[in-house]
Order: structure tokens, then C-alpha cells, then sequence
């Protein structure tokens, strides 16, 4: 990441472990080797891995959870309860429902958020356009509980990696005007996983979500 980012000219992003199908062992290996930013698919595993990981020796280290899978409205009050940062909010309805459940804690300080930009427009792909990035983030931006962070996109993966940076080009000129708009609190463009990364920090990325260079293989369940 140090040496992409210097051969770009362009500052070290970000680096977000995705843990998730990982165990809270490997978790707390990383945490203890200094990372502090972890990336969950699903609720429900998360809230066993959060509840596991106060038992480890990683216990004392403040680990910070980013939900980076799709969110249904209806796991909205597990979602806002648990995760620092939701990078995948692609529609008012569940902005709302998070912000409403987030105010329900006043004890937890405001829910980062990251819009999820359909970029490529993927037919199987989460995120909402292009053109309905400026309404969602003016309604995010609307609620006192939220707090906007910037976007998120998963690019079509094509074989190449190269042939993803027109997606990451767009995807930074979506953040560049949230940031214009919005000011110093949008500074977040999280693009770039481990097979892609080099490029997606050439066009831009402060965060990159990074498992198999991390973790290995995924591990999977039996017929999943």
C-alpha cells in the first residue's frame, strides 16, 4: 500500500481488514499486530464475532466495525447498535431507519456512513446510481445521528484490474463533489480490494478493504 501510494503520488489510505467468514482468533492475531478497523458482511456474524473478541487478549484494543454487505431495512436497529461505520447505505429508507435507530443510543456517537454507489450499473450489484448520489447524501446529511462519510463502490471484476480504473476514476469524481459540497467531514472513498488496490489508490482511494492478502482463502461452509 506504502509503496502504491508513493509511485501514485497520492497519501497511504486506509486499510480495512475484511474479517469477515474469519474466526475471532485470526481477528485478534491482526488486532494485536496493531490493525484496528475490521469490515463484517452480515449482522448476525458480527454480533457473535464483537461478543467473542471480548474475550480474547485483543480485548483492551479499541476495534472499530465497518458493515460492508448489503443491509436490510429490517437488520437496520442490529446494525446501528453495533457498527461504528456502515459503508453500504444506497437508499433514503435505510438511512432513515439507521438514523432512527442510531438517536435511540445517545450514548454512541454519530453513525459513519458511506454512500454504496452502483457504479457500473451491475444488474446483480447493490448501490444506488450515480444520479442518485446529491438526494441520499442531503437526506443523510439531514439527520443528526449520521454522519456522512463519503462513498463506497465494488467495480465490475474483470480479470484485468486495469480495466477497473474507469470505475474508480468515476467513483472518485462522485466523492470530489460530495467533498466539495459537503466539506472536511466527506473524506472517505473506500474502493480497492486485494486483487486491485494498487489501482484503485492511483485513482484515489483513502480506504481499501483488503481480506485474502490478509487472512487467506475465505473459509467457507460446507456446501456454501
Amino acid at each position: 500500500m506504502q509503496r502504491a501510494a508513493h509511485d501514485a503520488g497520492r497519501p497511504v489510505p486506509r486499510l480495512l481488514a475484511v474479517s469477515k467468514t474469519q474466526d475471532e482468533t485470526a481477528v485478534a492475531n491482526l488486532a494485536l499486530q496493531g490493525q484496528t478497523a475490521f469490515g463484517e458482511n452480515y449482522v448476525q456474524e458480527a454480533v457473535a464475532k464483537h461478543a467473542a473478541m471480548a474475550s480474547t487478549a485483543a480485548a483492551g484494543r479499541a476495534l472499530e466495525w465497518h458493515l460492508i454487505g448489503h443491509l436490510q431495512s429490517n437488520k437496520a436497529a442490529d446494525a446501528a447498535a453495533l457498527f461504528d461505520w456502515v459503508q453500504t447505505v444506497d437508499r433514503p429508507k435505510l438511512a432513515t431507519a439507521l438514523a432512527r435507530h442510531r438517536a435511540a443510543r445517545p450514548a454512541l456517537a454519530p453513525l459513519n456512513v458511506l454512500i454504496q454507489v452502483n457504479i457500473d450499473d451491475e444488474a446483480s450489484k447493490h448501490g444506488c446510481s450515480p444520479a442518485e448520489v446529491p438526494a441520499l447524501a442531503a437526506a443523510i446529511a439531514a439527520e443528526a445521528s449520521l454522519r456522512l462519510r463519503g462513498v463506497m463502490v465494488i467495480p465490475t471484476p474483470h480479470a484485468d484490474p486495469e480495466l477497473r480504473r474507469p470505475a474508480f476514476r468515476d467513483a472518485k469524481a462522485l466523492f470530489d463533489a460530495l467533498a466539495a459540497q459537503y466539506g472536511a467531514a466527506v473524506d472517505t472513498l473506500s474502493m480497492g480490494m486485494s486483487d486491485d488496490y494498487r489501482v484503485a489508490i492511483a485513482e484515489g482511494a483513502t480506504m481499501v478493504r483488503i481480506g485474502t492478502a490478509l487472512f487467506g482463502a475465505r473459509v467457507r461452509a460446507a456446501g456454501v
